[in-house]
């Protein structure tokens, strides 16, 4: 779909739900607009109960991650970036912490094992169609699954997975050993991964702290094509001398690329969030990997 093509069918939605109808809550009309904001309903097709099906007019992302009180990263930062490209998103969260992980000590954890495959199975009855599937941050190597789970019950979904793993040369705190292989098999299911360069060299087996220079990262990303199809290495240093940080993408049977930025010396928890989140919002709008990922 062309992106003014996308935004017409998007200003058509909230049209419909600012023309709310002198209708009671129990009349279908009443439903219907309703759904104008969340999705379409489609009279023409029924779910597994018998009711209506939905089909959302605004491309819609499944993002698969945890959820921090303070601080902003994860599924705190996702959801508003892809709110403001005009992406609807469905927030799964795999846990549910007091801070980010990111020096704030030990976050209390609320986690609910049972709580994603019903909600997964929840929005398939309903007819919930997703463009996109994004996952990040899972607690222990069972939730791959889940996200498996996903992809096979929206297999038509572009899929992208930010294998988050580690950083600054080592596995991050909390995660088993089980999880490389587990996260593996989940980045040989998805179209596009996202790793951060310690997270490419857990991927690929290399010697940590990963990669130093440019033509290291886009060898390792050239690599993961093997893996996924698209593959976008985050976090390069050793670029310009040290002055420069950026990312290098590489695509099956393609040629490779890189973009860099000045390197500000600070540590900014959930930038790596950011990006990804603004990568998928504007590859759903249309955009190549690398014209998106020159917008991240």
């Amino acid at each position: 779909m062309k992106q003014n093509e996308s935004l017409a069918e998007t200003r058509a939605v909230f049209v419909l739900f600012a023309q709310k109808p002198n209708k009671t809550e129990q009349s279908p009309e009443y439903g219907f607009f309703c759904g104008g904001f969340y999705g379409r309903i489609n009279e023409n097709s029924k779910n597994a109960e018998g009711g209506r099906s939905m089909t959302n007019a605004p491309k819609t992302v499944l993002a698969i991650h945890d959820l921090p009180g303070f601080g902003r990263a994860a599924l705190s930062v996702i959801v508003p970036v892809l709110s403001t490209l005009g992406v609807q998103t469905v927030a799964l969260p795999t846990a549910v912490l007091s801070t980010h992980t990111g020096g704030l000590g030990t976050p209390a954890k609320l986690a609910n094992p049972g709580y994603g495959p019903v909600a997964l199975e929840h929005y398939h009855r309903l007819g919930v169609k997703f463009d996109c599937i994004y996952s990040g941050y899972l607690a222990d190597a069972a939730q791959a699954k889940l996200v498996e789970q996903a992809f096979e019950l929206w297999p038509r979904a572009f899929k992208v997975v930010d294998p988050v793993l580690g950083d600054g040369g080592r596995l991050y705190s909390g995660l088993g050993a089980d999880m490389v292989p587990a996260m593996y098999s989940l980045c040989s299911k998805a179209d596009l991964i996202v790793p951060n360069v310690t997270e490419a060299a857990l991927l690929l087996g290399d010697p940590l702290p990963g990669v130093g220079s440019a033509e290291q990262a886009a060898a390792q990303a050239a690599r993961l094509t093997r893996v996924a199809p698209q593959v976008v290495v985050t976090g390069v240093t050793g670029i310009g001398g040290g002055r420069y940080i950026g990312c290098v993408g590489a695509a099956r049977g393609g040629e490779g690329y890189a973009v860099k930025t000045p390197l500000q010396p600070r540590m900014f928890h959930g930038t790596g969030d950011i990006f990804a989140a603004v990568l998928v919002g504007r590859i759903l709008r249309g955009n190549v990997p690398q014209a998106a990922v020159q917008a991240a």
